[in-house]
């Protein structure tokens, strides 16, 4: 077959095949019979098959005068547009596959699946732009008499159909799923870019800076395009006592009493040691929670466990007085995750019997 595709390279170059009574000769019925289909038996390979008074050029059947496949063939460079005429064939016999040439370009399709045209054609081949035995092992996959007749080719068909279709649909989701990362802040996320900011100029940048870097970029298609300003992710709220809460202080109120703070950090750090005091072994059950962060624990023994692998993090352990290492390179929004955690496993409720102003 390889000599045969060679040969019909070098005559759609030649420029001989210039209907498409000798594309169908010359071309289609060449390749059919090296694919071994029996072309003279036309109960199995059924040329201007009939349909509803209409005629479709060729009906590859199996068994005999039961079309599985059909093919619509045109000039070449053609072959634009003929598609839609296709699909009314094999659509209105139920035919599962459909294949569209003009010679040079072989389009595959699976009439009745779902999606436009676009989205039902499993396999596009092109004779002049793929290596010959490339182009034999896809017209052997989805054409060969052989894996016709079993139903390895319709099989095969709908396993790539559904492989493409996952991949759009995961293609759709993206924005989506990006969206969603921004918003929540992703630890890793962020940490990647800080990392990225560090090997480019030699200086990590704050997470915090980060994550609102990411927010602005998130939002500079949507909300700052109508005027407004992007809005912070995940900030909690305020908390409401005025009588202990000074104006927009950072801080912690918990067992009745306010502590004020001079960062994010030191919320964290002075909740972990109030929750501490009041429980001696939430340290230790905090952390043999099973899900910390992608790349490290939130707290540790040591800074190896703390930070594995990236040894260059250790500076930001911050130590309570039980002698565990607390993770405190993180943005407000990754700092109150772990400070809801830590209120889970202490089993008290976030926002009420404790409340946080992180700034």
């Amino acid at each position: 077959m390889k000599e045969d595709l060679l040969d019909i390279r070098a005559g759609i170059k030649a420029g001989r095949f210039v209907n498409e009574a000798t594309v169908s000769q010359g071309i289609v019925q060449r390749l059919l019979h090296a694919l071994g289909w029996p072309v003279y038996d036309t109960e199995v390979v059924a040329p201007e098959y009939s349909l509803s008074g209409r005629r479709v050029d060729y009906a590859l059947c199996h068994p005999p005068r039961e079309p599985i496949v059909m093919v619509e063939v045109k000039q070449i460079g053609q072959s634009k547009g003929a598609d839609r005429q296709l699909f009314e064939y094999a659509f209105h016999k139920g035919v599962p596959m459909a294949v569209l040439t003009d010679g040079q370009e072989w389009h595959f399709f699976l009439p009745t699946e779902q999606g436009d045209y676009g989205e039902r054609r499993v396999y596009k081949l092109d004779l002049l732009e793929r290596d010959p035995e490339e182009a034999r092992a896809g017209l052997e996959r989805y054409l060969g008499y052989g894996e016709v007749r079993s139903g390895r080719a319709i099989e095969a068909a709908r396993r790539d159909y559904r492989d493409a279709a996952r991949k759009r649909t995961a293609q759709r989701t993206l924005p989506e799923a990006w969206t969603r990362l921004v918003e929540a802040e992703d630890e890793l996320l962020i940490e990647l870019l800080s990392d990225k900011v560090e090997d480019l100029c030699g200086v990590k940048p704050d997470p915090d800076s980060v994550a609102a870097f990411l927010r602005r970029q998130a939002s500079s298609g949507t909300e700052a395009s109508i005027g407004t300003a992007p809005r912070r992710a995940g900030r909690p709220a305020r908390p409401a006592s005025a009588s202990t809460d000074p104006p927009h202080s950072v801080g912690y109120m918990f067992g009745g009493s306010w502590h004020q703070a001079r960062s994010a950090r030191e919320v964290m750090v002075g909740v972990f040691e109030e929750l501490a005091k009041r429980d001696p072994g939430l340290p230790e059950r905090f952390a043999a929670l099973p899900k910390h962060g992608r790349k490290r624990r939130y707290i540790a023994r040591t800074r190896e466990e703390l930070y594995p692998g990236s040894p260059h993090l250790a500076s930001n352990a911050l130590q309570l007085r039980s002698g565990w290492l607390v993770d405190a390179h993180a943005s407000r929004s990754g700092i109150e995750r772990r400070i809801k955690m830590a209120c889970e496993v202490a089993r008290i409720e976030y926002g009420k019997d404790l409340q946080v102003n992180l700034g």
